[in-house]
């Protein structure tokens, strides 16, 4: 990956004060280490008239691909397309940022103690990136520079200049010119706009990324007509925290229309009323439940099926009697984002033995999937037709046959009681189907008569009287002849 920082000069004002400005000297060439690879920062041209900064980051494509590979750990979803041949190694991504941050870290906050009247004062800037991911094309690339002061040059690459008929890649060179910002502006709208273009990140996006991006969009993100755009991407997509970023640049842009503090602003809700106990969200509810049961059981093998983003597998890993966990999804994307919410990369090796990320079709027996103590399909069988139920069925009952299996589905009796459900929409647009309690019931009776199992059913939520509880829960064991539907019916009955 490379990148470019040229900018003129007077005699009187050299264009060799960009080496103070970098804090690294235009004489040397030096080279860093990252995770990834080496960045290396070299100056073309060094003279009172011009100077020019490049870094480069030679990236380490079999420590990417090892990152991105390998038991679900983490690395940017489409990071490892290819084993060692791949272009995205070459393209500059939030590798590159990274590296700029890192590299450029005292020019990114405007320090320069030996230039300080410099590093306050616009440059004569301009910036060049020869390839460039554009997810949005060229016109996104306008839209995002050039309401910041920047004078935009934006050339797709043709996917072969000898085939001129296959037409341009999603890659671009890009030349920005501007006369009116200072290089730490410069280097804060890169850090932030390269991998806003390439929409992918090669980590995982935690919380702390808005406090990042608020630092480094400050002054000119609360503004932007892009923001939107910018933000969501910029945290990967994830709504709960680009809905934080929104509230709080909401917050900055209206402090400074109203010319005070952020804190003035935001002083509407006293602060013993912050201590109020919010609900419980029921995706919390509903893994808790999961928890109790498998505590009940005694199990310490567990399968998660259908395990998404991890968050059953993370809690199962904060509790020690569980000696063996794996989590199980047919989206290699989902595992990718399990395996850095679990920071797999970075887990000590007795923690790491305890877990297991890997790719199946619940479709389809598995003989890996034999043997455990316990297996958990968390809001699953909805998502399937029902045509597919039986394969599914048999899979997990039929073949693996764990001696305890906990199904959990939404009970769709319970949809009116939401406001914001349109009538008769399911609650998710995958949903293939929502029962009502006595269909999950029928379903759920015949899957333990057919392979041996009996079968209770949890509520999951606040148990509302007319409609039930918005979650239901079944509860599987093997060869466990006393638990029927009769009596858990009249259990549930003498209890309401």
């Amino acid at each position: 990956m490379f990148l470019t920082i040229s900018t003129t000069g007077t005699p009187e004002r050299p264009a060799t004060d960009l080496g103070y400005l970098l804090h690294k000297h235009p004489e040397k060439s030096q080279a860093f280490s990252t995770s990834y690879g080496k960045a290396h920062v070299l100056y073309p041209e060094a003279d009172a008239e011009r100077c020019t900064a490049a870094l480069l980051l030679e990236v380490d494509a079999v420590a990417l691909v090892r990152r991105g590979k390998g038991k679900g750990r983490g690395g940017a979803p489409d990071a490892a397309l290819a084993q060692y041949v791949n272009d995205r190694p070459y393209a500059a991504s939030s590798l590159l940022a990274v590296a700029l941050s890192a590299v450029f870290s005292s020019a990114m906050r405007g320090v320069c103690n030996a230039r300080p009247e410099r590093a306050a004062q616009p440059l004569p800037l301009r910036i060049e990136v020869p390839a460039l991911p554009a997810r949005g094309g060229p016109q996104l690339v306008r839209q995002l520079f050039e309401p910041l002061g920047w004078a935009v040059t934006v050339e797709p690459v043709p996917l072969d200049v000898r085939f001129p008929e296959w037409g341009d890649s999603r890659y671009v060179r890009l030349v920005l010119e501007s006369e009116a910002l200072t290089l730490a502006e410069a280097l804060r709208h890169l850090y932030v706009l390269l991998p806003v273009l390439d929409d992918a990140k090669h980590y995982w996006v935690a919380p702390d990324e808005v406090d990042k991006l608020l630092r480094a969009g400050e002054g000119w993100l609360p503004d932007h007509p892009e923001q939107k755009v910018i933000t969501s991407r910029y945290l990967s997509r994830r709504w709960s925290l680009t809905r934080e970023a929104m509230e709080r640049l909401e917050l900055v842009r209206l402090a400074e229309a109203d010319d005070s503090e952020v804190e003035d602003i935001d002083n509407a809700v006293e602060a013993e009323s912050e201590a109020e106990e919010k609900p419980t969200p029921l995706a919390v509810q509903r893994r808790d439940a999961i928890l109790a049961a498998l505590k009940a059981v005694g199990a310490s093998r567990v399968l998660d099926l259908g395990c998404g983003q991890g968050q059953l597998v993370q809690a199962l890993l904060k509790e020690p009697a569980y000696t063996e966990i794996v989590g199980v999804d047919v989206s290699m994307r989902a595992l990718t984002i399990a395996g850095r919410r679990l920071k797999l990369d970075r887990m000590g090796e007795r923690q790491a033995s305890r877990v297991k990320l890997f790719q199946s079709s619940l479709a389809y027996t598995d003989n890996r999937l034999k043997g455990y103590d316990a297996a958990v399909l968390s809001e699953v069988i909805e998502h399937l037709d029902l045509p597919r139920l039986p394969a599914l069925e048999y899979a997990v009952f039929g073949a693996a046959r764990p001696r305890t299996v906990l199904v959990t589905t939404p009970n769709v009796e319970y949809n009116v009681r939401w406001e914001s459900l349109p009538a008769g929409h399911v609650r998710h647009g995958d949903h293939r189907f929502e029962w009502t309690r006595e269909e999950f019931r029928a379903w759920a009776r015949a899957v333990a008569e057919r392979h041996g199992y009996g079968v209770e059913f949890v509520p999951v939520g606040p148990d509302d009287p007319e409609v039930g509880p918005p979650t239901q829960m079944a509860v599987f064991e093997m060869g466990a002849a006393g638990m029927n539907s009769t009596s858990n019916d009249e259990k549930e009955a003498k209890a309401a």
